[in-house]
């Protein structure tokens, strides 16, 4: 069987496996995107028709990866002569975008229609925002993301508003009873603009299957095969939704790392994976142990590391990749010390060859970047900090904006970021007698910019009928007179006038999908974007970001920095000591970094770090002593004589 040529015997024995469900714990670069692609051919290849197969991970990247993968192994195989057309293909998404699909063809069960509105984070914040001030509540005292965090925990609990309110504070102004007052206001405003925040795309999609029989009926007949990575980041709605969907044809594959689970303050369950024998007790169990990334090297520390945990299925990571270098340590002065050797030692490598994209900086929490950046910035160092979306920018935001109120006039939150964008002179008051239901009492003069607005959005809706999205894309650009405005503008204007005409160029991957469909598809993936989809266009420079955000991604050379005890493992700002379970999620997360290199790691820590404003002492991490310090060799900081600390 030529398919199987190149897979290791558990590899081998993962894709063979086709009916029944399977358990594959594959460790970190263990090779399973490829055995999910192959095990998909071969079920294919044994009659299984493409459309009978489902495959959900958890990014836009991880799923690109899969589906452009699974798609060349079948059009490379001559004897299947199978050619894969768009509704022939199988179902290979995120679990966001088989809710979004799921809620599309079944949009009239639950009230809404095919062109809902997804709200970013952003958008959700500021509907939170408008409920706590008309509660008169400060939003300065209750932040809205600390309110929504909740209400998203608990939506991914299968908790409901009403829900959350029993056993209600009723008095008094804490966060809990804040958020008991503000949950059902927020639904109300979704509902409003037939829209869905990102939770709901989950919540709703199951609620759907759980609660309408011949629907889950059905697609438990059209997806036979059902294979889920990362299964040890599943909260519980997504581990519902897998075993609704598997309960028939119990053929469901699940994929993960006990010991990659780091996802648990987002509502991740490890026992998902944990009990996945219990769910099903007739699962074959496969270990996937053989690393195809790293050197023994980093192999070793990672695997000594680890085995500290005791919440976990034992497996021992091997290579038959070079030992190594040493792993290189630095105890630096302070933080200023530590971040001019990171960038000076980037640079060090770029001067060897090394291109600066396979560098990579990471770090446990978001403040520790600042100072990076500056060391970067004084070496001139070339840096790129994952965090800032293409999606989110301003005018980016605002095209967008156009276009789905063009599609949805209920969403009142799009049409009052473009209502008076590029300038109409319609100022506030007109538009809150707009969503009053005053339109018809404004002054003849407001009233011709009014309706001259409501034209243009008819315009658009008429061109998505018609035009490609590319061409959609350029059409609001030029109608809606933004070009014409930034074109007459600085620099930082014309520079966003790039931004929106990268989006129309952008939209082209969707121009050969059916008119509407096309359209539909682009605004999914604008709302449906993670962290690490913002590398954007991967510049050519040392990647910056946090140890998170790092997840699924591999680097030749990976410095990990800040290894002080409160630190990583982190302590955050409370003062209560870390359960047990949480010091072994710190772990897991280690154990993450560890093992994004390649060729070689780096670990730094600093003996005094300023934090929150004032400089503390700081001891080394707990999980510099877990591993043989003969895989280490420390670095002696060359230019320390160079730099002048401040007194404090």
């Amino acid at each position: 069987m030529t398919h199987l040529l190149g897979l290791n015997e558990q590899q081998k024995e993962a894709v063979l496996q086709k009916n029944g469900p399977v358990l594959i714990i594959a460790g970190a670069g263990a090779g399973k995107t490829k055995t999910i692609a192959h095990r998909i051919l071969h079920l294919i290849k044994n009659g299984v028709h493409p459309e009978n197969i489902l495959a959900i991970t958890f990014t836009n990247k991880a799923a690109k990866e899969m589906r452009e993968r699974v798609e060349k192994i079948i059009a490379s195989d001559k004897k299947l002569n199978i050619p894969l057309t768009y509704n022939h293909k199988p179902f290979i998404s995120t679990f966001h975008s088989l809710g979004v699909h799921i809620i599309k063809e079944n949009s009239k069960i639950i009230g809404l229609t095919k062109n809902f509105s997804i709200m970013d984070r952003s958008d959700s914040s500021k509907l939170v925002k408008e409920c706590l001030k008309s509660l008169d509540i400060d939003p300065k005292q209750f932040e809205p993301s600390k309110i929504l965090n909740i209400i998203s925990r608990e939506k991914g609990n299968l908790i409901s508003a009403q829900e959350y309110s029993v056993g209600s504070e009723k008095n008094g102004y804490t966060l809990q009873s804040v958020t008991q007052k503000v949950w059902p206001m927020y639904e109300n405003k979704l509902a409003q603009e037939k829209a869905l925040d990102f939770d709901d795309l989950l919540l709703k999609s199951y609620n759907i299957l759980k609660n309408h029989k011949e629907v889950l009926e059905k697609y438990q007949n059209l997806w036979k095969y059902i294979h889920i990575d990362e299964y040890q980041d599943t909260n519980k709605v997504q581990y519902m939704t897998a075993k609704l969907l598997a309960e028939k044809n119990r053929n469901i594959c699940v994929v993960g790392d006990v010991d990659q689970s780091i996802y648990s303050w987002r509502g991740a369950d490890i026992e998902n994976i944990l009990s996945f024998e219990k769910d099903y007790p007739e699962a074959k169990v496969i270990l996937l142990e053989e690393n195809y990334r790293s050197t023994q090297t980093i192999l070793s520390v990672a695997n000594e590391v680890i085995k500290n945990n005791k919440l976990r299925k034992e497996k021992n990571l091997f290579t038959k990749n070079t030992v190594g270098e040493k792993v290189s340590f630095l105890k630096a002065l302070n933080e200023i010390e530590e971040a001019r050797f990171i960038a000076r030692k980037a640079q060090e490598l770029i001067g060897k060859g090394v291109s600066p994209r396979e560098i990579s900086v990471l770090y446990r929490a978001n403040f520790q970047s600042r100072v990076l950046e500056e060391a970067f910035l004084t070496e001139n160092v070339p840096y790129q900090v994952l965090g800032t979306k293409f999606f989110e920018r301003k005018e980016v935001k605002d095209v967008l904006s156009f276009l789905r109120a063009s599609l949805n006039p209920e969403s009142l939150s799009d049409l009052k970021r473009i209502i008076n964008i590029p300038a109409r002179g319609i100022g506030k008051v007109t538009i809150l007698k707009i969503f009053e239901g005053g339109k018809d009492k404004l002054p003849d003069g407001i009233k011709e910019k009014v309706n001259s607005f409501f034209n243009l959005l008819a315009k658009i809706k008429n061109e998505t009928e018609k035009l490609k999205p590319s061409e959609v894309i350029k059409f609001i650009i030029k109608e809606s007179g933004l070009e014409l405005e930034l074109q007459r503008g600085n620099d930082e204007d014309k520079e966003r006038l790039e931004n929106m005409r990268e989006l129309a160029t952008l939209a082209i991957k969707y121009d050969h999908l059916p008119k509407p469909e096309g359209i539909e598809k682009l605004l999914e993936e604008a709302a449906l974007m993670t962290d690490q989809d913002s590398l954007e266009k991967n510049e050519n420079a040392v990647k910056l970001m946090t140890v998170h955000a790092s997840k699924g991604l591999e680097f030749d050379y990976v410095i990990i920095t800040g290894l002080e005890q409160d630190l990583f493992p982190h302590q955050g700002m409370g003062t209560e000591a870390k359960t047990p379970e949480e010091m072994e999620e710190e772990r897991r997360l280690f154990y993450v970094a560890l093992t994004r290199a390649r060729k070689k790691l780096f670990l730094t820590y600093a003996e005094m770090r300023t934090i929150y404003g004032s400089q503390q002492m700081n001891l080394p991490s707990i999980f510099l002593g877990e591993f043989d310090n003969g895989h280490l060799e420390e670095e002696n900081f060359e230019y320390r004589e160079k730099i002048v600390y401040l007194e404090w």
